[in-house]
């Protein structure tokens, strides 16, 4: 932690004396009372991108050295125009009298590298559709799938460990049930699952997901289980709508 304060004031100081900046008044910092960097930092910081990149190299978050894998030495940023990032590391070894010349993104080891695959989280989020996600980012069906299955699958586990009892009087659930299974490892078809039932309070957002064996003879053990006495239930699987609160 020291470390990065040293790095944030570092940085605020040359900030401050770069020319697009403006001068600040009445003692306005562009750090926090804990040192850390506030807004004004961020945005004035990533208005350069050089200053930018050599920030995130700082601090840990781009690779600070790389080796390169033709010729085992080290390499060096080398400024490129013609790509988003505006640096790459680049080989300038000769070997035999001969440059080696190898280069590689300075994302290459980083977080930034999986940045796509945040992208495309964010899209499977929203429910793009699969050949739209293809079309953007260039990943292959299966890629798609896969991840989509996974993303999926961890939603489910994170649902499951808070859910809460829901509902009440003047309250309204929506409960559905549906079948979760895997994809089996390079084939199209998805291997036995689990089926999950879950349901929604259109109120409060609040909701709850269980596992069930089945679908047969469970949706009122699930009911009484889950959902507080007076709740009006809309469900699919009733193709109706239910007031719980005959049931007491």
């Amino acid at each position: 932690m020291d470390l990065l304060v040293k790095v944030f004031t570092e940085y605020e100081e040359r900030l401050r004396r770069c020319d697009y900046v403006l001068r600040f008044s009445y003692g306005r910092r562009m750090l926090r009372d804990d040192s850390g960097p506030n807004r004004y930092f961020l945005m004035y910081l990533f208005s350069e991108q050089s200053l930018a990149i050599e920030f995130l190299k700082d601090i840990g978050l781009l690779q600070s050295k790389m080796q390169c894998n033709t010729c085992g030495r080290d390499m060096t940023w080398s400024a490129d125009p013609n790509i988003s990032e505006g640096f790459r590391w680049q080989c300038q070894k000769r070997v035999a009298g001969v440059r080696c010349n190898q280069s590689a993104s300075i994302e290459l080891g980083s977080w930034f590298q999986q940045r796509k695959f945040c992208l495309i989280t964010c899209d499977i989020v929203r429910r793009e559709s699969a050949l739209h996600i293809q079309s953007k980012y260039c990943p292959s069906a299966r890629t798609v799938a896969d991840w989509g299955m996974f993303c999926r699958e961890t939603m489910l586990v994170f649902l499951e460990g808070c859910s809460v009892k829901i509902g009440g009087p003047n309250k309204t659930v929506e409960i559905d049930g549906s079948k979760f299974g895997r994809q089996k490892y390079h084939r199209g078809h998805l291997v036995k699952g689990q089926w999950v039932f879950g349901g929604v309070e259109r109120e409060s957002g609040e909701t709850f997901l269980v596992p069930v064996p089945d679908r047969t003879d469970t949706l009122m053990t699930i009911i009484r289980d889950w959902l507080e006495p007076g709740t009006t239930v809309i469900s699919d699987s009733w193709a109706a709508y239910r007031d719980l609160g005959s049931q007491g």
